[in-house]
């Protein structure tokens, strides 16, 4: 009888360590999901070139993290902060879910900046540029930004209005939103400064007309504005851009653009030839792989993903280049964090290693725009670029070449 019981016993404890195991692989996940949220319905090519250039960097580690195959989850905001919203609440309730990835409006950022925070889903951006992004009031800051930053961005292009383009009255037409008000504030002081006035501004709202723009540039023209500083993305820049065309008077004067018109279809929408009739320059960060010199890890990063993506074929193909640069160099940063930390079965846990990775890289990173040794720290209100991994000296104006290319000037 005590034999019998002695077997029971053993046969049950054999059972609950099958079980136990059994139970354990099943929580343990052997996928990583990252989520990349953006706009793929009105603003694709910047969302496609964000995805090719974080794929890139990821097939470099042959999309696997410590053994754990990463996968990749699409989403569509539509440009909507709502819609965004709920594309991370998805990403949030999905155990298996890293991090995040934003596209390039910075509304949706901004304006679910204290969502994200207080649910502690670190979060990586590569393109939206609107300052307050990064500056959550806490050290309990998730957002960390490889991209133009608009507390900056907003003071080159009005230096460069003022040094290189000597625009004595120049005039802001800004999106109403809270990137355009972000923008307002570094423009207006940086031309403040250079002018000894504050320069006039005028807004719009999204999906503006031809015509409604036609009636805002008469205007414009009338307060004998000798440059316009647009910022806007790429269908509104299309539109700007048809209502100047149309103007005689109005093809003379220098746009000088927010990059926001590279993310879309602008390119195709306004040729070459109507482009030649324009003064047109936008911002950009310094590297592109058409105009600057190339290194050996641009020709091997360009080779590879010419490989991957049916999109590229050669350099001019890559549109809205920014977001592949960014998300590249960005992806280098994050897998490097990685490198750093041990992934456990708790995501929630992943993310505090990580995040505190991230703001004490160990090596530095050769990425395409240069080499980050140490881009990101713990974040204060006295350190307010610590999630910033760019500086104004990353900071270049661009135009349009004849092939719809992305040309760096000096």
């Amino acid at each position: 009888m005590k034999c019998r019981v002695g077997l029971r016993k053993v046969s049950l404890f054999v059972f609950l360590c099958i079980y136990s195991s059994l139970f354990a692989s099943k929580a343990t996940s052997s996928v990583i999901k990252i989520y990349l949220d953006a706009d793929r319905t009105r603003h694709f090519a910047s969302a496609r070139s964000i995805e090719m250039g974080v794929k890139t960097a990821f097939a470099e580690v042959n999309n696997t993290i410590q053994g754990r195959r990463v996968e990749f989850v699409m989403t569509d905001h539509r440009a909507n902060s709502s819609r965004s919203k709920l594309n991370m609440q998805r990403a949030f309730s999905d155990p298996d879910t890293l991090l995040v990835i934003g596209g390039m409006h910075s509304p949706p950022l901004i304006k679910n900046r204290a969502f994200i925070n207080e649910r502690k889903m670190l979060t990586l951006v590569p393109w939206a540029a609107g300052g307050p992004i990064t500056r959550y009031p806490s050290e309990d800051n998730w957002i960390f930004r490889l991209s133009i930053d608009d507390t900056k961005a907003g003071f080159v292009i009005a230096e460069y209005a003022v040094k290189k383009r000597q625009c004595e009255n120049p005039h802001l037409i800004l999106e109403q939103t809270p990137w355009g008000e972000s923008n307002r504030k570094t423009m207006s002081k940086a031309l403040l400064a250079s002018l000894q006035k504050e320069p006039a501004v005028t807004w719009f709202n999204w999906g503006i007309s031809d015509a409604n723009f036609r009636i805002k540039l008469r205007s414009i023209l009338a307060s004998k504005a000798d440059c316009l500083l647009f910022v806007g993305n790429s269908n509104d820049g299309e539109t700007l851009a048809k209502a100047i065309l149309s103007i005689e008077e109005a093809r003379v004067l220098p746009v000088l653009s927010h990059w926001g018109i590279t993310g879309g279809s602008f390119h195709k929408a306004i040729t070459a030839k109507q482009r030649a009739s324009m003064d047109l320059t936008f911002i950009q960060t310094c590297f592109s792989f058409v105009s600057s010199a190339q290194t050996e890890l641009s020709r091997n990063v360009f080779a590879s993903a010419q490989t991957m993506f049916s999109d590229i074929t050669t350099a001019t193909s890559l549109k809205a280049p920014a977001g592949f640069i960014h998300a590249y160099d960005l992806s280098r940063l994050l897998i490097q964090g990685l490198s750093q930390i041990t992934l456990t079965e708790s995501m929630d846990t992943n993310r505090a290693a990580l995040k505190e990775a991230l703001e004490q890289l160990q090596q530095p990173v050769q990425g395409l725009v240069k080499r980050y040794d140490k881009p990101f720290s713990t974040y204060r209100v006295e350190n307010e670029d610590a999630h910033e991994a760019l500086s104004v000296d990353d900071f270049c104006m661009a135009k349009f070449g004849e092939k719809n290319e992305i040309l760096l000037m000096d």
